[in-house]
């Protein structure tokens, strides 16, 4: 509804250069990519306001440099590992860092859910309302680049954006409010996830291509159900 998901695609390639750092430490990729999306989240909320300019070309001027750091940063292999993801048994601090992170991004969901409702029908209505804009996008901004870095090892930097695009445009299609967009697009996430990474080991081929697959199939499927109205507003009403 805010207009972001386009965004997670090259917001995604600012991983890059952190993957580098790590691969070359000798330390786990996705504790690298991870860093450097915070880090660009960061600057990308710093740059907004500096340049007058909407977070998506903010984005974009981020992910062009990103890109070019993480290319020079990063052998062959490992960068064809990074755009499409790698396979394998996930370590244990792996495992417990993704637990965590996704703990805290479901907190933040349901703790100011009702601020980000009211930013998304109006900015300027919630500043009247006493919140504080700007430190809520930042804190949105860090969650939506954490969102990323944890998908990243399976999916990579070139699918991961597919997978936070597709649940959210098909839920937006079919849901009649944003509680139930927020739902529906969960619950089609996690059963493209679930569903292609068992057809995937099935059929011995990559996690991450499956999984989009998978997903843009539903998508696909869902057209044919009625359609809904996510229209904001209500969920405003009602808060």
């Amino acid at each position: 509804m805010r207009r972001m998901s386009p965004a997670a695609d090259p917001l995604s390639h600012v991983a890059l250069p952190g993957i580098g750092v790590a691969l070359a430490l000798l330390r786990e990729p996705i504790f690298g990519a991870v860093a450097a999306l915070l880090v660009g989240a960061f600057l990308v909320w710093v740059l907004e306001v500096k340049a007058q300019a909407k977070t998506e070309a903010i984005i974009g001027v981020v992910f062009s440099a990103a890109l070019a750091i993480g290319s020079l940063t990063t052998s062959g292999d490992d960068l064809i590992d990074a755009q499409f993801g790698g396979g394998g048994a996930p370590t244990f601090p792996e495992l417990l860092f993704v637990l965590v992170a996704a703990i805290a991004i479901i907190v933040f969901v349901i703790a100011d859910r009702n601020r980000l409702v009211v930013m998304i029908v109006s900015p300027d209505l919630a500043r009247t309302a006493g919140m504080n804009v700007r430190r809520v996008d930042l804190a949105y901004l860090l969650l939506f680049a954490l969102t990323i870095g944890i998908g990243l090892r399976y999916l990579g930097v070139l699918l991961i954006g597919a997978l936070i695009i597709i649940p959210a445009v098909a839920a937006k299609g079919i849901a009649r409010s944003l509680r139930q967009m927020l739902v529906f697009s969960i619950a089609l996430a996690v059963l493209a996830t679930v569903f292609g990474a068992a057809l995937a080991s099935q059929l011995q081929l990559e996690t991450g291509l499956v999984v989009v697959l998978v997903a843009a199939a539903v998508f696909l499927l869902t057209l044919r159900l009625p359609r809904g109205s996510t229209a904001a507003s209500s969920d405003v009403e009602s808060l």
